[in-house]
C-alpha cells in the first residue's frame, strides 16, 4: 500500500466540505452518480471509435446499494458503474489533484457565498469530494477497461491530508464483491462509509427521492438494490426478498418532443447536466431536419460561470452523435463569446469515430454551429424586445415584470461577453448590436440646455432609487440599446456618441460631456475594459457612425460658429502657446476647447492613437514603446485659464499649465505619474 499527500488545493477543498458545506448535503449523491455517468459516456464512445476498446464487454449501468442503517451498525452507500474505470495513475490524477488554474477563484467564490457553496462544487468539476459531506471514509475499487495488466486498484481516504492506493488481488473478497474477479469486468465502485449525521442516505426511500430529483435524466439505467421484508400483524419480519429496481427514466430528454415536456422537466435536466443548484434563466430546444438532422438543447444560467473570464474556461456544451457522447471539452462547438451557454448538440450525421482534429474542420459541425448561434441570438433579441415592450406598459402584469427581470439578469451577467462578439463575430455583428446594452446620459426629465448642476441633481435623484424605479428613469430602462438611442436622437444628428473608461461614475462626471449635454446630445457610457476594442470594430450602427467623445474630432456637430471659433482661437493663441511651451513633450497638442462650458480643461487622444485604456492593456501584455500623449483642451472662458492672459511669470504659467493637465487626467480616471509635483504646484497657486 502506498500513501500519497493530497494536492494543497484538494486539502483546502476538503476542509471546506467537511467543516462548512452543509447547506445542501443531498447533492453529494448527484455528483457521484454524474461521475458514474461520465465514466459510462467515455467507454461508450471508445467502444465505437477506438479499436483497442471494441472488444470490451459493455453493458452500461449504474448500481446503487446500501448496507446497515440500523442502530449501532455502520451505514454504507455504494455507487458502482460499468464504465471506463481507472488505473493507479488515473486515481492520482482524478482523485488527488485539481488540474485547473482557476482553483484560487473557486475558493474565493466558495468563501463569498456560503449559502451557495454546495451548488458551486459541481460546476467546478470536483464533485467527487462532495461525498465527504456525508462520508467519514471513502473507498474506491476500480478496474480500467482494455487495460492489458487487468489490475484492480483500491483508493481509500478519510478526507484529511492523504490517501492510500493499493493493488487488489483478483481472487480477493473485495474483487468478488464488486464483480472485478471476472476478466471482462471494468468500472468503479465508490463505497461511502456514512458519518453519524448521514445515516438517512442508507435508505431505499431517500435514495429513490434523490435519484428522481437530481438524476432522473441520466442517460443510463440506474438500478437500486434493496431488501424487501414482509411482516406479520405483530410487526415481525416473516420473509425477506432481495430486489433490484430501475429508479430513473434513463431517456435522452433532448430527443423527446417539446410538447411532451414541462418546464420542470427542462429545469431538472439542466441541474443534472450542468450541476448547477439553480434553475436556468432560459432554455432553447431545437430539432432540425432536412439536409442535416440534429437536435440542440441550450441553457442560459442565471449566474455567469465562475471561470467565464479565465483563459482555461471549461466548455459548457456536450457533443453527442446519435445519442453517443463524444466530448464536453471542445471550445469550437460555440464561439468564445457564448461560452456561458450550457447544453447539448446531438448530430445524426457525424461519424461516431470523429476525432478532435476532424471536428475542427467538419462542415456538418460548422453548419450546426452557425445555425445554433443564429438561433441563440434570435432568442436573446426576442427576450430583450419583450422586456422593452413590458417597460412601456403603464401597469405591467406579473408576466411583464418577469420579462423585465429576466432580461435585466441576462444583461447584468452576460452583456460583457456579448460585447466581445461585436469584435469577434463579423458574420453576426449586426444581430449582436441589437442585443448589447449600454448605460447612458439620457434623462427623460432633463431639458436641453440644462446646467451641469441641474444634471448632477437629476443624477443624484436616480442614484437614490433602486430596482425598477431606477431603471425607469431612462426610456430604455437602466440600460439602453442602439435602437433606443437612435429613436431619441436630435433631428439632423449624424452620429452616435459614446465615452469609454474604467469607472462609470468618473465617466458620468467627465467634463467631456458638458457641451454634448447642453446641446441635448445623448452619450452612451461604456465602462468596460474591452470597449476601446469592440466599439471601433463595429464602427457604425446602421447609417450612424459611432464617435468617441474621448477623441479629438468628435466635436464637429456641436454647432460652434466657425467665424466666432476662428476669432476666439486667434484671441487665445498666446495663452495656448504659453501652456504648450510649459508642458513641452508631456502633451501631443494644446487646443482651445469647443466642448467645455464649466470645467477648465479636459484631455482627449488623437483619432489615430490608442486610448489610455488600450495603452494599459498593451503594456500589461508586454508590449513596449507604447506611450500615448494626450491632447489638452482648455476652456478659454474659465477664470483659471484667464489668469494666463496677463502674466509672463514662467513659474506661474508652468504651475497653472501642469495643474490644468493633471486635473484633466484625474477627472479622466488616469493616475498621475508625479502626485507630489501636482500637490506642490497646487499649493503654490493657493498661496499666491
Amino acid at each position: 500500500m502506498a500513501t500519497y499527500q493530497f494536492q494543497t488545493e484538494v486539502n483546502q477543498l476538503l476542509k471546506l466540505i467537511i467543516h462548512s458545506m452543509y447547506s445542501n448535503k443531498d447533492i453529494f449523491l448527484r455528483e457521484i452518480v454524474s461521475n458514474a455517468s461520465d465514466a459510462l459516456d467515455k467507454l461508450k464512445y471508445l467502444t465505437v471509435s477506438d479499436d483497442a476498446f471494441k472488444g470490451v464487454h459493455f453493458t452500461p449501468r449504474i448500481d446503487i446499494s446500501f448496507e446497515g442503517g440500523d442502530e449501532g451498525k455502520e451505514s454504507v452507500l455504494i455507487v458502482q458503474d460499468s464504465g471506463i474505470g481507472m488505473t493507479d495513475k488515473d486515481l492520482t490524477d482524478n482523485l488527488g489533484t485539481i488540474a485547473r488554474s482557476g482553483t484560487k477563484a473557486f475558493f474565493e467564490k466558495l468563501n463569498e457565498a456560503a449559502s451557495k457553496d454546495s451548488a458551486l462544487i459541481g460546476q467546478f468539476g470536483v464533485g467527487f469530494y462532495a461525498a465527504f459531506m456525508a462520508a467519514k471514509k471513502i473507498d474506491v475499487y476500480t478496474r480500467k477497461a482494455a487495460d492489458p495488466s487487468g489490475k484492480i486498484w483500491h483508493w481509500s481516504s478519510d478526507g484529511t491530508n492523504s490517501y492510500d492506493i493499493e493493488e487488489v488481488a483478483c481472487g480477493s473478497e473485495e474483487a468478488k464483491k464488486y464483480g472485478f474477479d471476472k476478466s471482462e469486468s471494468c468500472g468503479s465502485a465508490v463505497v461511502m462509509h456514512l458519518n453519524d449525521d448521514s445515516k438517512e442516505y442508507a435508505s431505499r426511500w431517500k435514495i429513490e427521492e434523490l435519484i428522481k430529483k437530481y438524476s432522473d435524466y441520466i442517460a443510463f439505467p440506474i438500478y437500486l438494490h434493496y431488501t424487501q421484508n414482509k411482516y406479520d400483524d405483530k410487526g415481525n419480519v416473516t420473509s425477506s426478498e432481495n430486489k433490484v429496481d430501475q429508479v430513473n427514466s434513463a431517456s435522452a430528454l433532448w430527443k423527446r418532443s417539446k410538447s411532451d415536456l414541462k418546464e420542470s422537466d427542462y429545469d431538472e435536466f439542466y441541474k443534472t447536466m450542468s450541476r448547477d443548484g439553480e434553475d436556468p434563466l432560459m432554455y432553447v430546444h431545437t430539432h432540425a431536419e432536412g439536409t442535416q438532422e440534429y437536435t440542440t438543447l441550450f441553457y442560459i444560467p442565471k449566474t455567469a460561470p465562475f471561470d467565464m473570464y479565465q483563459a482555461d474556461y471549461k466548455s459548457g456544451i456536450k457533443l453527442y452523435v446519435k445519442r453517443v457522447f463524444i466530448t464536453d471539452d471542445d471550445r469550437e462547438l460555440l464561439p468564445a463569446y457564448l461560452r456561458f451557454v450550457r447544453g447539448i448538440i446531438d448530430s445524426e450525421d457525424l461519424p461516431l469515430n470523429v476525432s478532435r482534429e476532424i471536428l475542427q474542420q467538419n462542415r456538418i459541425l460548422e453548419t450546426i454551429k452557425a445555425q445554433s448561434v443564429k438561433k441563440l441570438l434570435g432568442e436573446f433579441k426576442k427576450l430583450g424586445d419583450e422586456a422593452d415592450k413590458a417597460r412601456k406598459s403603464e401597469k405591467p402584469t406579473d408576466t411583464e415584470k418577469k420579462a423585465i427581470e429576466k432580461w435585466n439578469t441576462f444583461i447584468a451577467q452576460f452583456n460583457r461577453p456579448m460585447m466581445e462578439g461585436l469584435y469577434s463575430d463579423f458574420a453576426n455583428r449586426a444581430e449582436i448590436a441589437e442585443i448589447v446594452r449600454f448605460k447612458t446620459t439620457y434623462k427623460p426629465d432633463v431639458k436641453d440646455g440644462a446646467s451641469a448642476a441641474e444634471i448632477a441633481e437629476k443624477d443624484a435623484g436616480t442614484a437614490g432609487d433602486s430596482g425598477q424605479n431606477a431603471a425607469d428613469k431612462t426610456a430604455g430602462g437602466e440600460w439602453t440599446s442602439f435602437a433606443d438611442y437612435v429613436q431619441r436622437m436630435k433631428s439632423g444628428q449624424k452620429s452616435i456618441y459614446y465615452i469609454t473608461g474604467s469607472d462609470e461614475n468618473n465617466l458620468r462626471s467627465s467634463p467631456l460631456l458638458e457641451a454634448y449635454t447642453k446641446k441635448g446630445f445623448e452619450v452612451l457610457i461604456i465602462a468596460s475594459d474591452i470597449a476601446d476594442i469592440v466599439i471601433p470594430a463595429l464602427g457604425k450602427y446602421k447609417d450612424f457612425e459611432l464617435k468617441s467623445v474621448n477623441r479629438a474630432g468628435s466635436d464637429d456637430e456641436l454647432g460652434v460658429d466657425k467665424a466666432e471659433a476662428e476669432k476666439k482661437e486667434k484671441e487665445f493663441k498666446p495663452i495656448v502657446e504659453k501652456i504648450k511651451e510649459a508642458l513641452g513633450d508631456k502633451v501631443k497638442e494644446v487646443k482651445l476647447s469647443k466642448r467645455l462650458s464649466d470645467s477648465p480643461s479636459c484631455i482627449v487622444v488623437d483619432e489615430n492613437d490608442p486610448s489610455f485604456q488600450m495603452e494599459r492593456m498593451m503594456k500589461a501584455m508586454g508590449q513596449t514603446g507604447v506611450d500615448v500623449k494626450p491632447i489638452l483642451e482648455v476652456n478659454g472662458d474659465h477664470p483659471i485659464v484667464q489668469k494666463l492672459k496677463d502674466t509672463e511669470d514662467k513659474e506661474r504659467i508652468a504651475d497653472i499649465s501642469f495643474v490644468l493637465l493633471d486635473q484633466a487626467l484625474l477627472v479622466g480616471g488616469e493616475e498621475l505619474k508625479d502626485p507630489a509635483d501636482f500637490v506642490r504646484r497646487m499649493n503654490n497657486l493657493l498661496s499666491s
